[in-house]
């Protein structure tokens, strides 16, 4: 008896000392912010924050297909915070950041270093993870936000939200997210590509038109500034120059026809040289390529000889054209940085290094391997 009563008061001791979830919300009782949309009008921050409803993302059948997955508000201020809280003035329960996926930048909200205050803004606070994904747009900031995947499927199908999906099999455009965009900006050459997009409307439904984000071109940001964008087929060489892709396509003219190709299995390359004052690069590309669409007769000399050809000629293209906006867009400086950071010491300014037309030396592209699919090199009906 008198075990069980010591045992009886070291309980009743203990228990005020257990944590609890008495100060935790009710998760009926929370806003969820999904993906923020920011502006720059008439000297004021406009942000849209875009909240999602979890109750119809969570369900795999929507038995109701016109369920409203997803509100956009809009709120303006002198800072984003002060917007934000404007904002949250008008909010019927309290918001929550912890699963916010996607940030969308306008043109003028990445402009004249507004861009870092805002990217430095988010980033200190603890809720967002280094994981969101980061995007610039022309079109309407609020009409990006307002999209909607395929068949009123969840917001979470939605490109912007996973575009690691579809970049398997296309890698036009590498997505980037806060940690990478960082990271990028703090290295050399202090420039990092941001996937440009736009409101695309090539499909259609039984009910009306339905419009999708599509990946456009690149917007290039320094800590201080935007630098520009390269956007449709001028930005097409960046593709192979990029360690991430997984996969892609050349289609190139064959007499009175086009040949489609599909390259993978990428492998780069880059060796910076000293020449006197100047720095040289050699770049080396090796890649296999998959013939897919042709007629009549082909060989795998030809097929050889259109990628080695298209491949070098998007990547000088691409190349002289971010020259053009004094941009690094294969951070070309990076390479010379890691690989002899002595050199690259007494020759960069700014943290990057001078670049010229000449400054590739050297472009090799090399076929790995070709494969026909399925059948061989001749039509599989002939």
């Amino acid at each position: 008896m008198k075990r069980r009563i010591k045992q009886l008061c070291i309980i009743c001791c203990i228990l005020p000392l257990l944590t609890s979830c008495w100060d935790s919300d009710e998760p009926n009782k929370i806003r969820y912010i999904y993906g923020v949309g920011i502006d720059y009008k008439d000297g004021k921050y406009e942000v849209f924050a875009q909240i999602v409803d979890f109750v119809n993302i969570a369900k795999t059948e929507q038995p109701n297909q016109d369920a409203i997955q997803a509100e956009v508000g809009r709120a303006k201020g002198n800072t984003v915070e002060e917007a934000f809280f404007d904002l949250y003035q008008s909010m019927d329960l309290k918001l929550f950041w912890g699963h916010m996926t996607y940030l969308v930048f306008s043109e003028e909200a990445l402009k004249e270093g507004r861009a870092n205050t805002i990217i430095n803004s988010f980033l200190r606070y603890r809720e967002i993870r280094y994981q969101t994904w980061v995007y610039a747009t022309k079109d309407p900031v609020e009409e990006v936000l307002l999209l909607n995947p395929l068949f009123n499927n969840a917001m979470t199908r939605l490109k912007l939200a996973d575009p690691m999906s579809s970049y398997q099999q296309e890698s036009f455009v590498e997505p980037i997210d806060f940690r990478k965009l960082v990271i990028r900006l703090n290295e050399p050459s202090h420039e990092v590509n941001i996937p440009f997009i736009k409101i695309d409307e090539k499909w259609n439904s039984e009910k009306e038109k339905d419009k999708l984000p599509k990946f456009d071109g690149v917007g290039v940001l320094t800590p201080k500034d935007l630098k520009g964008f390269i956007t449709g087929d001028k930005i097409n060489g960046l593709q192979w120059m990029s360690k991430e892709t997984k996969r892609g396509e050349i289609t190139v003219p064959r007499e009175d026809e086009f040949v489609t190709i599909v390259i993978d299995n990428l492998k780069i390359d880059v060796e910076p040289k000293i020449q006197g004052e100047e720095v040289k690069f050699d770049i080396k590309l090796n890649m296999n390529a998959l013939l897919s669409g042709f007629e009549g007769t082909i060989t795998e000399k030809e097929v050889r000889s259109f990628v080695k050809k298209q491949i070098k000629k998007e990547v000088e293209e691409t190349y002289l054209e971010a020259l053009d906006i004094d941009v690094d867009i294969y951070r070309l400086s990076e390479y010379m940085y890691r690989k002899d950071l002595e050199a690259w010491r007494k020759i960069q300014k700014d943290g990057k290094v001078p670049l010229t037309e000449n400054s590739i030396s050297n472009l090799t592209v090399d076929v790995n391997k070709v494969y026909s699919g399925r059948k061989s090199f001749r039509e599989t009906v002939e």
